[in-house]
């Protein structure tokens, strides 16, 4: 308008991308997902991109594009007729790296449990954790970020952006620390995978590159469950809505818990269950088969009376967990020439490949799986967490003990105990 009018030499804005809220007082307000409009100018070419004050730092953040601010339409003005400077967008601070003391040492006992989190996080696997209220299931997932390695710079971008998009970064920092994402039971189908008018990603795409924990699996609607399968096979979520198709990631790593049955303590050595068979097995039905089978571990947390929790020492902490979780990864790297492929995320051809059996490991996985009726995705579940234990071992080959404590981790898989 201020070109049409006379005001502003036509061709003085003709570059670059602009971006920005202008309100009825001249001043630019910040906006959302100026991350990826960076990224977006940046692969267009052009020479520099002008965004709100709020949002500078955060398109900062992109290598190679040139941040100019916008406070006022006046400032943009002067600026664009060479009356002034431009201002420097202010620095992206890191944000920082403290996980708020969440520290393996803290979980006495539950020696079972604390390894299966250390192989979920050095293969990449999802994990379900069946146990007692007050049995340390929730204190053991939230650990699980703590053991895993840090965000590499281009997954931070990729955090970064989905944040942006959704309004919740806080536009002075670059996401450096892995997503912990634990919506409550009570979450909606668009909450959980995203949708809404815009549509807005939901807890699995702002999990990216992290760990989703869904607490009391089985309180989560069956319909809110059953959504997870495709995404967590395809790692991306594709939104139609009527104003258009948007797709979001979401390569999330899933921990999950859940009680064995509607009172609490199947099982349990604590207090008596008061639950029939048939109420055990109905209470297990809502979590179908699909979904069940797209968990590489399944673990019983038991619960422990007070003089065993006493007498147990404290944990080994989470500093020396992540360095074997570090080797074990960067074994899979070199395994798969470099890329960030990790083994709870094999296709069935790098399965065949690198999980060859011996005679022995291949007659003790044929015996339980006619025992227990594994399907042909749980029995690849199996072949990839032994491929991770001998991981984190060292070495290459794959024996009998790893596919046996593989199998232990089958805990849903024998029935009801």
């Amino acid at each position: 308008m201020l070109s049409v009018n006379g005001n502003l030499d036509v061709n003085a804005a003709a570059e670059g991308l602009w971006v920005g809220e202008l309100a009825l007082d001249g001043s630019v307000r910040p906006v959302r997902g100026v991350l990826s409009i960076a990224q977006l100018a940046r692969r267009l070419g052009l020479p520099f991109i002008v965004v709100p004050e709020e949002n500078a730092a955060e398109a900062a953040l992109v290598a190679g594009l040139e941040v100019r601010v916008a406070r006022h339409l006046r400032q943009v003005v002067a600026c664009l007729m060479e009356r002034e400077p431009w201002p420097a967008p202010p620095a992206a601070a890191p944000a920082p790296n403290s996980d708020g003391g969440a520290d393996l040492r803290d979980v006495r006992g539950q020696i079972v449990a604390r390894r299966a989190l250390e192989i979920a996080a050095a293969g990449g696997h999802n994990l379900l954790f069946v146990g007692p209220p007050g049995s340390g299931k929730s204190m053991l997932a939230q650990r699980l970020p703590g053991i895993l390695p840090a965000l590499d710079f281009e997954e931070a971008l990729d955090c970064t952006r989905i944040y942006s998009v959704s309004g919740l970064l806080d536009r002075t920092r670059l996401l450096t620390r892995r997503p912990f994402r634990a919506p409550h039971h009570t979450v909606s189908t668009a909450g959980l995978v995203g949708g809404g008018l815009g549509p807005r990603p939901g807890e699995i795409s702002l999990a990216h590159h992290g760990v989703l924990f869904l607490d009391e699996l089985l309180e989560y609607p069956r319909h809110v469950l059953e959504t997870l399968r495709q995404p967590m096979e395809d790692r991306k979520i594709t939104l139609t809505r009527a104003r258009g198709t948007v797709e979001y990631p979401c390569a999330f790593q899933l921990v999950a818990a859940m009680n064995p049955c509607p009172c609490g303590y199947h099982g349990s050595a604590l207090r008596t269950c008061t639950c029939s068979p048939e109420g055990i097995g109905k209470y297990r039905s809502r979590l179908s088969g699909p979904l069940q089978d797209r968990f590489d571990l399944q673990v019983e947390v038991p619960g422990l009376k007070y003089a065993e929790l006493r007498a147990q020492p404290e944990g080994e902490p989470s500093e020396s967990v992540a360095a074997r979780v570090r080797e074990a990864r960067e074994r899979q790297r070199r395994r798969f020439d470099g890329r960030p492929l990790l083994n709870g995320r094999m296709p069935g051809t790098a399965v065949r490949a690198h999980c060859r059996l011996g005679r022995e490991a291949e007659a003790l996985l044929e015996r339980t799986v006619e025992r227990w009726g594994l399907s042909v995705r749980a029995i690849d579940k199996v072949l990839k967490v032994a491929r991770t234990v001998a991981d984190l071992e060292g070495v290459d080959s794959l024996d009998a003990g790893h596919v046996a404590e593989a199998l232990q981790y089958r805990h849903l898989d024998r029935g009801l105990k």
